[in-house]
């Protein structure tokens, strides 16, 4: 790719992505395949390597898909019309036309789409500048709640203690629902993850006329630059310690748990770090890249281990999604319950983007699905193994959440605002 003056500007890395409509995307409900994949690569092309699909693929395709999130399929993956690149020492705004005539999609309508999505952007920049950060919270419902969580994790050591039982660490998740006085900003509340985002990458995926997934996650699943590939391991959650002599005591803990090889070290995040190794090798041919993001999906930081075992049971007790909302269980024996009553969607799936010659994919936790009108979801999940205390969980999880709940402000009773407005008068 080159630039206008002639000069290759391929060499400076891509630090971020800022896009607004779709040139072509691809959706789907069925489990994304190799032929999806193919489809996509069909538009990519290694002369011009900036053009890059973004998109997320769920968690486990397989289950039941909730309301919330059915504007994104199974899948779902966009070649911004219109995008605005971050490099290394210099920045880029680009247009991207596709277009087939066999597919009646010509190229005076694609130009046509690709104008109307130009005229939308100039309003969004303006309309940024003015948001505020904060938002104040009308309720917060966590799914489960902290007695059924309980439960769950009671449920969860029942089998993993079992001598018959294969399951060595499963993962379970929580959704929270947080309802908010006015409508959260999702790019607002992406620009306030960057403040907690060194060694994580930031990402927001927005649908047409569909909710916003956001997230500010630290692990990554892949990179492929042409046949180089590499992959991260995360595990074991602590937060920072108060103090630096704290921090680095958690630190020799963290390290101190597990052997792991190649040499492992932590990854610090503001409020949280984690056990971290690095991993890489060479592709025999590109194709390859397809099952590589096949078989690294899901990792046991996201579903535990054996990953099957792990995915079946979170699958089944899923299972009982379409009639659990708003009932209160009454089976006689507890532990048949299902353990997450909610849909996963791309909460701990893929996401990132594929490239002509590079494509990136991380993990998408740490994440929430911003609803208009409706606030957010903020899901997070912690990993259960022998031994684990579910009330410890639980903290885990509301530190993991809290770079979200942070943003938000606890709503002041209407009365209590006009008595502290009388007070001032």
């Amino acid at each position: 790719m080159t630039n206008g003056n002639g000069h290759n500007s391929f060499g400076h890395d891509l630090v971020s992505v800022a896009g607004v409509g779709s040139a072509v995307f691809f959706r789907q409900l069925h489990p994304f395949s190799y032929d999806d994949w193919r489809s996509i690569r069909r538009f990519l092309s290694s002369n011009c390597p900036l053009i890059r699909a973004y998109g997320a693929i769920r968690f486990d395709a397989r289950a039941n898909m909730s309301p919330e999130w059915k504007a994104f399929g199974s899948f779902y993956f966009t070649i911004p019309q219109v995008e605005f690149d971050e490099l290394e020492g210099s920045s880029m705004l680009a247009t991207t036309v596709a277009w087939d005539n066999a597919l009646s999609w010509t190229w005076d309508e694609a130009i046509a789409s690709l104008e109307t999505t130009m005229h939308q952007v100039a309003s969004i920049v303006v309309k940024l500048r003015k948001e505020a950060t904060r938002e104040f919270i009308l309720s917060n419902n966590h799914i489960p709640n902290k007695m059924h969580w309980d439960l769950a994790v009671e449920r969860a050591l029942q089998i993993i203690n079992r001598s018959s039982s294969p399951l060595i660490k499963v993962v379970l998740a929580r959704s929270s629902r947080v309802l908010t006085a006015t409508n959260i900003n999702p790019i607002t509340w992406l620009a306030c993850l960057q403040v907690e985002g060194e060694n994580a990458y930031q990402f927001c995926l927005q649908p047409p006329d569909g909710p916003a997934f956001i997230g500010n996650t630290p692990e990554q699943l892949f990179h492929r630059k042409w046949l180089s590939i590499s992959s991260e391991a995360l595990a074991g959650t602590r937060a920072r310690g108060g103090s630096r002599i704290l921090d680095l005591q958690i630190e020799h803990e963290l390290l101190s748990r597990v052997v792991v090889e190649p040499k492992k070290t932590v990854r610090k995040l503001r409020r949280i770090q984690h056990l971290y190794a690095h991993l890489s090798g060479n592709l025999k041919r590109e194709d390859d890249e397809f099952e590589i993001l096949s078989s690294l999906h899901p990792t046991p930081a996201v579903c535990g281990f054996p990953a099957e075992t792990a995915r079946l049971f979170i699958s089944e007790t899923g299972s009982y999604l379409e009639h659990s909302r708003n009932v209160v269980c009454a089976c006689s024996d507890i532990y048949s319950c299902p353990v997450e009553m909610f849909d996963r969607g791309m909460y701990a799936g893929p996401v990132g983007w594929f490239g002509g010659v590079e494509s990136e994919f991380a993990v998408g936790i740490r994440s929430a699905l911003v609803e208009k009108g409706l606030g957010a979801l903020i899901y997070a999940g912690t990993g259960i193994v022998e031994g684990s205390n579910p009330s410890l969980e639980w903290d885990e999880l509301e530190l993991k959440t809290s770079q979200f709940t942070k943003l938000l402000q606890l709503e002041v009773p209407w009365r209590s605002k006009v008595e502290n407005l009388e007070t001032i008068n």
